[in-house]
């Protein structure tokens, strides 16, 4: 169990949040770390038995609200390609595997594992990704997915993230799961699966 220090955001952590979006704001996305609303919101349908990938997990808000939800720490692959969020989860989630890597090479980290996984959790800025981009990095998290898995995405824009096209050419269905308005912008959450 970790320590209540661990669980909450230093100002180290939040410092470095900072810094990042200032080197390179269309990578992170936001101007602050998720809320523990929205966290609780991408968490919703979670349990102990859940495989989980979570990308883009950043300082490890939606992490803990993944693993209050539930999930075991060795079922929970925390996806990140900053080195400086990476020591920060390091830190914070130690038994949870991590995975050093940009979400586009999904499936060459998880290539032995397709098919296996119950959710993806993505806080990744998808609006900001080119629809070449996201075509692929959606196509990979389904290849990951069970048949019956599901993505978990939020979006600080006022439409779905994945246009109609892509969810027709992937053969995926979107509902809307949530809203937290008092998140820092606000936000959406939406849950794909398969038709």
């Amino acid at each position: 169990m970790s320590t209540p220090e661990l669980q909450q955001h230093t100002s180290e952590d939040f410092g470095r949040f900072i810094r990042s979006w200032i080197q390179n704001p269309l990578a992170i996305g936001a101007l602050a770390p998720s809320g523990r609303l929205l966290a609780k919101r991408m968490a919703r349908g979670l349990d102990e038995n859940a495989r989980v990938i979570e990308l883009g997990a950043g300082t490890g808000t939606v992490t803990q609200a993944l693993l209050d939800a539930g999930v075991k720490p060795e079922n929970l692959y925390l996806v990140e390609r900053d080195q400086h969020f990476l020591g920060i989860l390091a830190r914070r989630f130690p038994n949870c595997p991590l995975v050093a890597t940009d979400a586009l090479h999904l499936a060459k980290h998880f290539g032995n594992e397709l098919g296996s996984f119950d959710f993806v959790i993505s806080g990744l800025p998808l609006l900001l990704f080119t629809p070449q981009q996201r075509r692929r990095l959606i196509g990979q998290v389904f290849d990951v997915l069970k048949p019956t898995g599901v993505l978990h995405q939020f979006t600080y824009g006022a439409r779905c993230p994945l246009d109609r096209d892509l969810r027709e050419h992937l053969g995926i269905e979107r509902s809307l799961i949530g809203f937290a308005a008092l998140n820092l912008p606000p936000a959406f959450v939406y849950r794909f699966a398969r038709v």
